[in-house]
């Protein structure tokens, strides 16, 4: 884990922290509730982890830091896999420190505007069924806050929009390295305000406020699973409407446009159409064949154009599968070092292109979608390794080949790399039981479903 995602990684996962501490130090229930459970997160400086005691257990500080400093010094030094020290301290000193340190915190800029470095618009093909909505790209990243503001970008899963979005906030930063860009995914956006309402510190949700209503340009991903949460769609709510009268560039992305969305309230609605919405529709043939061939740009080696037909006429939904399609063929071709043709296509794909039947979801699809959704690899998934970034999206794919699947939990673990099932098993009832108390984790699991199947 890189050191900039330390603190985003502690704060999402702080009850986790505190209830592995209370497992795996059996410490008794009177105990976790009177010292521990208490205790709130303030943040991370030159690997020390600032722990907030609450004022009314002053005079216990001493007690706390002799008693259970050494817990979180190993507990979050193995989850993030760096080591780390602890320093618990007071609320008001935190209160006083959180003035201080408060605009050093929001400092948003082109080191974690959390842009993918790949997705740009020279990498972007341009066809039929997007030349739209990529010039409105291209406009308002030519003059932000003043072409279409917000630009609504909208179409199915895998198509470009998250492709066009990076690609505003990377020629922005190219432009002027000192604008405030940031790209969230509405997931993300969604855990933060639910992670300040359970904190129960209003300081929390100012510290929200600060950082999303400070940025010139926001980017959010995905805005219909904000879309029914109420507390969430406030907050987004009031961040539009400070942004937009600031002539801050708003960009949205959605999979429906804000007609059609039917649970849409109709103050979102009008606001969503203030500026452009711009549609990408399904790739066309000749758009298909031109992502395969600039795909093929950094094989090294020449493939036959037969081979792209053969994909392109087969694969239509999006461009995610044709990327996945592609990739695939390339890590067939190089383990087996042989060289592209059609009979190596038809060999290496045969599970992905079936053009009579309806596509059915697998364990592979399922575990591929949830590599995505936390920037990793299936491989990384089906490791060995047992770091503690794998721990949660390992136990999440055990969880959706059991609820989305027909597949027995043999079949799942050898699936996901595993001797037996007993630790699917556990991982099942492990991500079961989290959905009831944990809303984050619930909300993480139906984003991911929707990705799996979006129909």
């Amino acid at each position: 884990m890189e050191a900039s995602n330390y603190n985003d990684f502690i704060e999402t996962n702080w009850d986790n922290i505190k209830e592995n501490i209370r497992s795996e130090y059996d410490i008794a229930d009177i105990s976790f509730d009177t010292w521990i459970r208490p205790l709130n997160y303030s943040g991370i400086e030159n690997d020390t982890v600032s722990i907030v005691i609450p004022s009314d257990q002053a005079q216990a500080i001493n007690y706390i830091t002799k008693k259970y400093k050494n817990f979180f010094v190993e507990s979050i030094s193995v989850m993030i896999d760096h080591s780390i020290n602890v320093n618990f301290i007071l609320e008001n000193e935190a209160k006083k420190e959180e003035i201080n340190t408060k605009e050093k915190i929001y400092n948003i800029n082109s080191e974690n505007a959390n842009l993918i470095s790949k997705y740009r618009f020279d990498t972007f093909v341009v066809g039929n069924n997007n030349k739209f909505a990529h010039s409105a790209a291209l406009a308002v990243a030519e003059s932000p806050g003043e072409a279409y503001n917000p630009l609504y970008l909208y179409g199915g899963s895998g198509l470009g929009k998250t492709h066009l979005m990076h690609s505003i906030g990377h020629f922005i930063l190219d432009r002027d390295p000192n604008k405030k860009v940031l790209y969230v995914t509405s997931e993300n956006f969604t855990n933060e305000v639910i992670n300040a309402i359970r904190s129960g510190n209003s300081s929390k949700m100012n510290e929200i406020r600060e950082k999303y209503r400070s940025v010139d340009v926001l980017l959010i991903d995905d805005v219909q699973y904000i879309i029914g949460k109420d507390a969430t769609q406030q907050e987004f709510f009031n961040t539009f409407n400070e942004l937009h009268s600031a002539g801050k560039q708003i960009i949205i992305s959605s999979d429906k446009p804000p007609q059609d969305m039917e649970t849409l309230e109709e103050r979102f609605r009008t606001r969503f159409q203030w500026g452009l919405t711009a549609d990408i529709q399904a790739p066309d043939y000749e758009t298909r064949m031109a992502i395969l061939k600039k795909y093929s740009e950094n094989y090294g080696k020449e493939i036959d154009n037969a081979v792209f037909e053969y994909i392109a006429e087969n694969i239509t939904s999006n461009i995610r599968e044709l990327e996945g399609a592609y990739n695939k063929l390339i890590a067939y071709s190089r383990l087996n070092k042989i060289d592209i043709s059609m009979d190596i296509v038809e060999e290496a794909l045969k599970d992905i292109i079936n053009p009579n039947q309806i596509k059915e979801i697998t364990s592979q699809n399922i575990i591929e979608m949830v590599a995505e959704h936390f920037n990793m690899t299936s491989e990384d998934i089906k490791s060995k390794r047992k770091t503690a970034d794998l721990v949660l999206p390992r136990q999440i794919c055990m969880y959706l080949c059991k609820e989305l699947t027909q597949e027995p939990l043999q079949e799942i673990a050898r699936a996901l790399n595993k001797k037996d099932h007993t630790t699917i098993i556990y991982g099942i009832k492990k991500i079961s039981d989290g959905v009831k108390v944990d809303k984050s984790l619930a909300n993480k699991i139906d984003v991911i479903k929707k990705k799996i199947n979006p129909s």
